[in-house]
């Protein structure tokens, strides 16, 4: 969190949103180079420094004090704004918050609750990209993944360490997003990020009304890039990489690969699911 004494205490959280695999660790730990303003790269660990995610069973078990039940869908819901009250109270400026919650409202209740959100930054990717990656992060079948994509009622259930994340299908995502909301939201695509991260970057200090220094704006971008996090992730590690994934969160850091690796069948799926959303934003 940024503090600023003489903030209010509504209206601080910042939204970083994205579907999974799609881009919004690289943004936090871009932003954590940048904010923090590291001489050498930032251990990609030390990323959750930025601020917290809206999954963390720890958070809610500690705004509540007890145990969390597992597994029990919607459990969380009515306590999401205990925990977001409890971190606007710091009356810092910004809050940082990462989410791949769509937003939306579930059992009537708003998941990204306007009365304390600043703004927003939602990265976006190629479904065609995103569902290999997805698939490998929660290690399902790429055409399960592809299905699981279309499906508004898409939902991750949690463990010890998360609480159930509502993603919903990823065009329902990307629209409950990218509609004209009461604050600022920056939209990226993880496509353009890979083709020019100054200044797509930039566009995030923008919103976020950070004055941008380019040499540091440079030593951040480089100390988040691709080559810097895999790096890591193979010397030491990434605490976020999900226990039943066998293979490396950082993968490969590239766009347009699905060309070589989906099937007709998978990819005619997600065209079919995805058309308007994919035509919208150049992903046909």
């Amino acid at each position: 969190s940024v503090t600023n004494p003489g903030g209010t205490m509504t209206k601080s959280i910042v939204w970083l949103a994205s579907y999974p695999k799609s881009g919004n660790t690289w943004t936090r730990i871009f932003l954590a180079n940048y904010l923090f303003n590291a001489p050498s790269p930032l251990n990609i660990n030390k990323v959750t420094a930025l601020g917290l995610g809206d999954s963390v069973r720890q958070a809610y078990e500690k705004v509540l004090g007890q145990k969390f039940p597992v597994g029990r869908e919607g459990a969380s819901v009515p306590y999401r704004t205990r925990l977001f009250a409890s971190i606007v109270a710091n009356k810092a400026d910004m809050n940082f918050m990462k989410t791949h919650n769509f937003n939306e409202n579930v059992f009537g209740i708003q998941l990204i609750p306007d009365k304390y959100t600043k703004s927003a930054v939602y990265i976006m990717r190629n479904p065609l990209d995103m569902v290999i990656s997805y698939a490998k992060q929660y290690s399902i079948p790429v055409d399960a993944a592809a299905n699981l994509i279309g499906q508004s009622g898409n939902y991750s259930q949690g463990d010890d360490e998360t609480i159930e994340q509502f993603f919903g299908s990823w065009s329902q995502h990307v629209r409950s997003w990218t509609r004209k909301h009461d604050y600022p939201v920056c939209v990226l695509q993880y496509e353009h990020m890979l083709a020019d991260p100054h200044g797509q970057f930039r566009k995030v200090l923008d919103l976020l009304g950070v004055p941008i220094d380019e040499e540091r704006l440079d030593r951040a971008v480089r100390f988040s890039s691709f080559d810097e996090v895999s790096k890591q992730e193979k010397n030491i590690g990434f605490i976020e990489k999900p226990k039943e994934s066998d293979q490396l969160f950082f993968g490969r850091g590239q766009s347009g690969h699905w060309r070589d690796e989906l099937g007709a069948d998978v990819v005619k799926r997600i065209r079919t699911d995805h058309k308007a959303v994919m035509k919208q934003y150049g992903y046909w």
